[in-house]
């Protein structure tokens, strides 16, 4: 099988009706494909590892399925190995190495790109002129956006070598494109 975002859109929706999910979806592929150009990877590649990230967790919503028991799912329906240790190495739970430019990326890119969706959220504007100031400002709020793992964020954009004003500022403006997909549009 050919490894194609379109691929992945169709296994993402198959198993994934919620609104939300499938935004958060489409905002990690946004982020991990931009990466992917400023890195000179291979962005359809990581367009796929991406929108398939979190593609079982409405089956398995729990740290003792997910990811882990969507893997033989996207080994069945033939995604390549390196796509399934993608996915699963950005589960923080399984303890797998993040050795590869890929894993490393979606990890640094997936809370991150939740919590600056939620930033969003409560501006007039979206995202159109989100800075880092502000989501630093928001990050040490814990009662905002509880769930994200701050600890995550931050090592997120160590594991990049980036500081973490430039890690937001990439993630941001990869976002921007696709703000009315994620109901960002100010």
């Amino acid at each position: 099988m050919a490894t194609t975002r379109e691929q992945a859109w169709e296994t993402l929706t198959k198993y994934t009706e919620s609104e939300a999910l499938r935004r958060h979806a489409l905002a990690v592929e946004a982020a991990v494909a931009a990466y992917a150009r400023k890195f000179g990877e291979d962005e359809e590649l990581w367009r796929v590892t991406a929108l398939l990230h979190d593609f079982d967790y409405e089956m398995h919503p729990t740290l003792d399925k997910h990811p882990q028991d969507g893997a033989p799912i996207l080994r069945e329906e033939g995604y390549p190995e390196e796509v399934v240790e993608g996915v699963l190495s950005h589960a923080e739970h399984l303890g797998l190495p993040r050795d590869t430019p890929l894993k490393k990326t979606l990890f640094a890119c997936d809370e991150l790109s939740g919590f600056i969706h939620a930033c969003g959220l409560v501006r007039p504007d979206g995202i159109e002129t989100l800075e880092p100031k502000s989501v630093r400002k928001k990050l040490k709020q814990p009662s905002f956006e509880a769930g994200v793992s701050r600890d995550d964020v931050y090592e997120g954009a160590e594991l990049l070598g980036l500081e973490l004003d430039e890690h937001i500022t990439n993630v941001v403006t990869a976002l921007q494109p696709i703000a009315g997909e994620l109901g960002l549009a100010g």
